[in-house]
């Protein structure tokens, strides 16, 4: 048990739904990775997970699993070329370790899909890019840029609205 006195909910806006990320291209960037077992114990994938930095859904989270490595040599080529497409999109051709790939902006192609257990939708990252380049910063926004140490993402001035078009080319 847990002491709560002196919590009030009317004081505290309550969490929003957790519903799947409509389906669209969203600016992002991997917060925490870790490698996992496989539920069987033979072999292991790493584990991703994404943030999405900017608009209407920014701060939702999104996971992704490669399978890099699996008995399955399907399952690892396509784990490999997801992994080659994260390291081109964030510049980071060789990395010695997964957290090298953290807090460096992506552009993640998330599509919704139904679970196959519980009928479900789900959210599934299809791929990855490099986000789209920006021009130079407005001599007004100067300021606005962070403290060395801190991700840019982490801005506390106004950002473009995300990404989110299911029409756009990938």
């Amino acid at each position: 048990m847990a002491d709560l006195r002196g919590f009030d909910s009317d004081t505290v806006e309550p969490n929003d739904t957790f519903d799947p990320l409509p389906s669209g291209d969203y600016l992002c960037v991997i917060v925490a990775s870790a490698d996992k077992p496989t539920k069987s114990r033979n072999g292991s994938f790493l584990e991703l997970e994404l943030e999405v930095i900017e608009g209407p859904f920014k701060g939702r989270k999104l996971w992704d699993r490669l399978n890099l490595n699996n008995p399955n040599e399907t399952a690892v080529k396509i784990a490999r070329g997801t992994l080659s497409a994260i390291c081109k999109a964030v510049d980071v051709p060789r990395p010695n370790d997964s957290c090298e790939l953290h807090d460096r902006p992506l552009l993640g192609k998330v599509r919704l899909e139904k679970r196959s257990d519980i009928d479900d939708m789900t959210n599934v990252v299809k791929g990855y890019r490099k986000r789209p380049q920006a021009g130079p910063p407005p001599a007004a926004h100067a300021a606005s840029v962070p403290p060395p140490g801190q991700p840019p993402w982490r801005r506390s001035a106004p950002t473009a609205p995300a990404v989110a078009n299911s029409e756009a080319p990938f």
